[in-house]
């Protein structure tokens, strides 16, 4: 029984162990407090990042105005490597346009220089045939020349044919013989070869007929030589011809 009363004073009485009163709180306001308490640590930690990379001497905002800054310079740039290039492009259409006008100048006046130099010739000659005079009734070749033009195959030829003796006129045509060497052998082309082409070939004068033209040949073949026929009309054979040797 003493034991009993002693185990019960114990129990209830002053040195008996403490009651603790805990009020009983939800687990979504526990939740909630859990994530307030890490919503402002989080900001805490931010600015005092923040405060440590000023006290460093890094400023976001004037860095972000600086990056700015250096964007629309690069923009500046680019828009400025454009406005170049366009000037050099034009620049260099310009540049194209005149070495291309300058190259058909020169073209023209090598070209105006060539007959320049044909027409002295003629003038010279016709001056010796004025001094000498043509009193020998005979029809001739006075002059006949050849040479390549710009078209692979293609050739010109300028021809002189004078009558001298008693003024009468001549009517007839111009006839040439190709002598070519075309696939190893030799080959030789009469032109006009059709009757119906003669026409551009047609002579009609009394003392002086000069004539110039072209005619074609394959352009795989290499001319020899070119003799020019003056056959008249009603005739087949020549009445005179010449012959030129291309080199």
């Amino acid at each position: 029984m003493p034991f009993s009363f002693r185990a019960l004073r114990h129990r209830w009485g002053i040195a008996a162990p403490k009651l603790a009163v805990i009020p009983h709180v939800a687990w979504y306001w526990r939740a909630a407090a859990v994530f307030a308490v890490l919503t402002l640590s989080l900001v805490l930690a931010m600015w005092m990042y923040d405060a440590g990379r000023r006290i460093g001497g890094f400023d976001a905002t004037t860095a972000e105005g600086e990056l700015a800054t250096l964007r629309n310079r690069v923009a500046a740039l680019e828009d400025e490597l454009k406005r170049v290039r366009a000037v050099n492009a034009s620049a260099d259409s310009r540049m194209q346009i005149e070495k291309t006008a300058q190259t058909q100048l020169v073209r023209q006046l090598k070209a105006v220089e060539a007959e320049n130099a044909r027409l002295r010739e003629d003038v010279s000659f016709f001056e010796g045939l004025a001094a000498r005079g043509i009193t020998e009734d005979k029809l001739v070749v006075s002059r006949f020349k050849v040479e390549h033009d710009a078209m692979p195959g293609e050739f010109r030829y300028r021809v002189l044919v004078t009558q001298g003796g008693k003024e009468r006129e001549f009517n007839g045509r111009l006839q040439f013989v190709v002598n070519m060497q075309l696939g190893g052998r030799d080959v030789a082309v009469v032109i006009p070869e059709d009757k119906s082409e003669e026409a551009a070939y047609r002579l009609n004068f009394k003392r002086f007929f000069r004539a110039e033209g072209s005619f074609r040949v394959d352009p795989k073949a290499t001319v020899r030589s070119v003799q020019v026929r003056v056959i008249e009309s009603g005739g087949t054979q020549p009445r005179a011809t010449l012959n030129y040797t291309l080199s």
